[in-house]
């Protein structure tokens, strides 16, 4: 399927050059000599690199079809994660460069989708809230207003910032776009 310049969206996924690039950000720009032009912002699913590409605003594209197979965390070990399906009970490998910064956010019994590109595993999707437990963080501090954040690490290793009013072993929702604190659980 052909996919024009004025059919962008953020997250649209595109073949280019052979390869899966996701857009993450794009602008139509109108120069006031020549054609326009189409500024992106993109993400190759296969390497991880992320790239600024300019292209001719008349350029056609053509659809990836990304495949989400759902599948439940089921541990790590030596650098390798395990997700297995829970209808065929198949196990899938993925090493820690292939889940990248999603290893903060995978916790036992964790539903994930497995993003596929022509039956090759390119990384997971998680959902874009998890709940973890705080592992470390100072105690509160009296008088501080309640606006203050301090340093927190959560049980899965991820640093970030969460309100004074947050205490060791206590459940904090986060946001799996950015890292950050959202709520309590």
């Amino acid at each position: 399927m052909a996919i024009e310049s004025g059919d962008f969206k953020t997250g649209l996924t595109l073949v280019i050059d052979g390869d899966p690039w996701q857009v993450l950000d794009f602008q139509h720009v109108k120069p006031g000599k020549g054609a326009a032009i189409l500024r992106t912002k993109m993400k190759n699913l296969k390497t991880g690199a992320t790239q600024e590409r300019n292209f001719n605003a008349s350029t056609k594209f053509e659809a990836a079809m990304i495949e989400k197979k759902y599948v439940t965390y089921s541990y790590n070990a030596d650098n390798t994660y395990y997700f297995m399906d829970m209808e065929t009970f198949e196990t899938y490998e993925l090493s820690e460069e292939q889940i990248g910064f999603n290893k903060y956010f995978i916790i036992d019994g964790l539903e994930v989708a497995l993003m596929m590109f022509e039956g090759n595993i390119l990384t997971i999707s998680v959902p874009a809230t998890v709940e973890l437990t705080v592992a470390e963080t100072s105690p509160a501090i009296k008088g501080a207003p309640s606006t203050q954040t301090k340093d927190a690490v959560t049980d899965t290793g991820l640093s970030l910032r969460v309100p004074q009013f947050i205490e060791e072993g206590e459940k904090i929702l986060v946001s799996t776009a950015d890292g950050k604190y959202s709520s309590r659980a």
